[in-house]
């Protein structure tokens, strides 16, 4: 199995990617360490891997407080022998919509410090648990490169976090080499999971045929189809894995090509 007795640390266990990494994580053979501000989520998901006689827990913690980051890494050391080998940073906070002219520069001071600075304390967090071997992945999205804009506004403030994040990565993976630390990126586009589901049933509700939206969505994605979860985490996961050994500082695009990087 990919990840076979790993411990794996999963920040943001939401209905979306979050859950589907903790899942085929522990699918995969690894114990998972579940965090989120939802606490009875990631008690259902937790409950889910042990019926499927995985190892798991489930800890509450918001990455925009150091003091749960540091609770968080001191419950996975004591659940799990004092060694991670794998942590997600995946926990976000989407934010308004907007244009320029109408951004609201709090609540895109609000996406940088859980997009990026939550991924900061929560590898700071960490050191001592991943040296020797361990590895970082972070979530970002697509829109950091291509923008993505609707009628109601940019997907600018979530986007400039996630940009941000992107070069923290980069500046992980080159410090944090030294301490036998790998450190990656996973540029996201669309994922067929519950949000997006959601969101396509919302315009079929409005009249749109199901046939139409989907169309629209894939029209440009190389693949023709929207990147389906469970393959999406499949790709982070690798990451994580020894199949990425030697890999660190690059950023991988997951999105069917619907974005490909020059």
């Amino acid at each position: 199995m990919l990840l076979e007795n790993k411990v794996v640390v999963v920040s943001g266990v939401g209905p979306g990617l979050g859950q589907a990494l903790a899942r085929l994580a522990a699918a995969e053979g690894a114990s998972v360490v579940l965090a989120a501000r939802n606490r009875d989520f990631i008690e259902n998901v937790r409950e889910d891997i042990v019926s499927r006689h995985g190892e798991a827990i489930a800890v509450p913690c918001d990455v925009s407080d150091p003091a749960q980051c540091e609770e968080l890494a001191r419950q996975a050391r004591d659940a799990f022998g004092g060694r991670i080998h794998g942590l997600v940073n995946s926990a976000y906070y989407h934010g308004e919509w907007s244009f320029i002219e109408n951004a609201d520069p709090t609540d895109m001071t609000r996406g940088f410090d859980v997009n990026c600075l939550g991924a900061l304390r929560l590898t700071q967090a960490f050191l001592p648990l991943l040296r020797n071997g361990g590895a970082v992945v972070n979530v970002s999205t697509m829109a950091t490169v291509r923008p993505y804009a609707g009628d109601h506004g940019m997907e600018m403030g979530y986007a400039v976090a996630k940009g941000a994040l992107n070069t923290l990565g980069k500046y992980m993976a080159a410090d944090l080499g030294r301490f036998g630390i790998r450190v990656n990126t996973c540029r996201m586009g669309w994922i067929h999971g519950q949000p997006v589901e959601q969101h396509i049933q919302s315009m079929v509700d409005a009249g749109t045929p199901r046939e139409e939206v989907v169309a629209g969505i894939t029209s440009d994605i190389p693949l023709k189809v929207i990147p389906p979860e469970e393959d999406c985490a499949r790709a982070v996961l690798m990451m994580l894995s020894d199949y990425a050994a030697v890999v660190t500082g690059a950023s991988l695009d997951i999105n069917g090509g619907h974005w490909i990087a020059p």
